[in-house]
């Protein structure tokens, strides 16, 4: 039994109220700290974005270089977009919609549709059988073995790291995003209508000022490299070695949270472009908590410190697990699979 385990079948003993007093304090947004957030933020990707434009004419390797920080800080941006789609970024409803919509536009998501799905992801994450809702796609062991080759094949691709990381991305954020479903709300569709309208008219103004190829190269690469940084924290957050799943019936939301959201313990420097994100087990436990207050939050409490921390090197094996074992309630590579493969073929 793990210190994790103990500290929540604690609070499981003692109920909802214990951590949710742990937590009130850190819930209470600041608008001091926000306002800052943004300068900090939206000011030096403006600034960078002027640079990149003058290094194109003078050296690509000068601006690949400054690509980096541009990504950077795109993902703090979405960080914020996402604080906001929670409303735990301002204390004000209508703050927290107008930089979402803000944010979004820079971003390319739309903000009311985006935070319908994520608000399902929250709700369902670690639940096998409310898989599907803003998570990594993720088979069971018998679910695997019971498809096809050709559905073998297709879910390998879509696991496979350079799909993951790389294509799925940019793809996702460029194109999947333009579109919603019929069954969406009326909101959620009117959302995504006007954020691409948005993004149309903030796209054409940067090509009258920079030039069309100027801004899609500096768009499109400092998409790609957020995305895929972006990909890879968001594929950590939940799955790891020893991540949690289980079935509807006996699916607990603090055990989901503390056990299921890693603690990804990250340099300063990149804690400050991730926007706290890494202490991802506090943020699903208390989804009302601020990125600028949830590290404060970590260190109060023995049931947040009594979670196993990922460092940045251990987290690279992360990318070997890719099904999820229900006999042996942990993720497991294809490698797990070739004895029974070999079993099943005639």
């Amino acid at each position: 039994m793990t210190m994790a385990s103990d500290g929540i079948r604690a609070h499981r003993r003692s109920g909802n109220k214990a951590w949710k007093q742990v937590v009130a304090s850190y819930r209470e947004p600041s608008v001091w700290r926000a306002t800052w957030q943004l300068v900090n933020t939206l000011v030096p990707y403006a600034l960078l974005w002027c640079a990149l434009y003058w290094a194109i004419g003078v050296s690509y390797w000068l601006a690949l270089a400054l690509v980096l920080p541009a990504a950077g800080l795109l993902v703090r941006l979405f960080i914020i977009f996402h604080d906001c789609a929670h409303g735990s970024f301002f204390k004000s409803k209508a703050a927290n919609n107008l930089v979402g919509v803000v944010t979004g536009a820079l971003t390319f998501t739309p903000f009311h549709r985006w935070r319908a799905q994520h608000a399902t992801h929250h709700a369902s994450s670690g639940d096998l059988d409310r898989r599907g809702a803003g998570d990594v796609w993720t088979l069971t062991v018998r679910e695997y073995l019971e498809r096809s080759y050709w559905g073998r094949l297709w879910y390998r691709l879509g696991r496979n790291p350079v799909i993951l990381l790389l294509v799925a991305p940019l793809f996702y954020f460029v194109v999947v995003q333009r579109f919603c479903p019929n069954s969406a709300r009326r909101r959620e569709r009117h959302s995504v209508y006007w954020m691409n309208l948005a993004i149309l008219g903030l796209a054409a103004t940067l090509s009258v000022l920079l030039g069309l190829k100027a801004y899609l190269m500096i768009q499109l690469t400092v998409m790609a490299v957020a995305g895929t940084a972006g990909m890879w924290l968001f594929y950590m957050q939940h799955q790891f070695d020893g991540a949690y799943w289980e079935r509807r019936g006996e699916w607990d939301y603090t055990a989901a949270a503390l056990q299921g959201s890693s603690y990804y313990k990250l340099p300063p420097i990149l804690r400050w472009f991730s926007g706290n994100i890494g202490f991802h087990h506090v943020h699903h436990l208390s989804p009302g908590i601020p990125n600028y207050n949830l590290e404060r939050c970590h260190h109060a409490d023995a049931m947040f410190l009594a979670v196993k921390p990922i460092t940045l090197l251990a987290s690279l094996r992360s990318l070997s697990l890719r099904l999820w074992d229900e006999e042996r309630k942990r993720l497991v590579g294809f490698r797990h699979l070739r004895p029974a493969l070999r079993a099943a073929t005639p």
